[in-house]
């Protein structure tokens, strides 16, 4: 049967499963009658395939409890920890909080500060909204020219209202003529002295 190998999830093939799979994707590929041989030889493929990924979750599972026993005996287990670490990792783990704050105890470490490092931004990626929105995002607005603000068409002033036309066949008004200054303010004639203010001659 496949075999896992290596805890990111491989499976190593013999050379009589290998010719099983290549007999199935031959049949999907260039659909003909199967032999019962055949039916037999992919369904006994398919049971080792589940099987040897059930081993495959069973060996990270044992990965990440190591991992938890090197965490929990720190500061002394600070090599392997970091080893079993960066493996778990290669294998798709999602750094906790605990390993975070070991890391940070460690980041004296050239190697711990390095995986504190990548475990951050790891954790950062995998929220929604993370580092890798963010990036597209900005990316996508450096893309999109900025847009300018619609401009509205000015609306015209309404013209001041003109005087009536006169009807047709109506007489024009006649205009005053403009009074000259000697009819705004006239000449004052003389006053007449009373008579009782001469003198008698004599």
């Amino acid at each position: 049967m496949p075999t896992p190998y290596g805890s990111r999830g491989g499976l190593a093939f013999g050379a009589e499963e290998l010719r099983v799979l290549r007999r199935a994707l031959a049949l999907a590929l260039h659909p003909s009658p199967a032999t019962a041989d055949d039916v037999q030889d992919c369904l006994r493929l398919a049971a080792s395939l589940d099987e040897a990924t059930r081993e495959s979750a069973r060996l990270r599972a044992f990965l990440v409890a190591d991992l938890g026993r090197y965490r929990a005996a720190l500061p002394g287990t600070a090599a392997g920890y970091l080893a079993l670490l960066e493996e778990a990792l290669g294998a798709g783990y999602r750094p906790q909080p605990d390993d975070l704050a070991a890391l940070r105890a460690l980041r004296g470490n050239p190697t711990a500060a390095a995986l504190l490092q990548h475990c951050e931004r790891v954790r950062l990626t995998a929220l929604p909204g993370g580092l890798s929105s963010v990036g597209q995002g900005e990316e996508q607005e450096r893309k999109e020219p900025e847009k300018k603000p619609e401009e509205r068409p000015s609306t015209p002033h309404p013209a001041p209202n003109p005087s009536p036309e006169p009807a047709p066949g109506a007489p024009r008004p006649t205009r005053r003529p403009v009074p000259t200054p000697g009819e705004v303010f006239p000449r004052r004639k003389p006053a007449t002295p009373p008579p009782d203010q001469h003198l008698a001659a004599g």
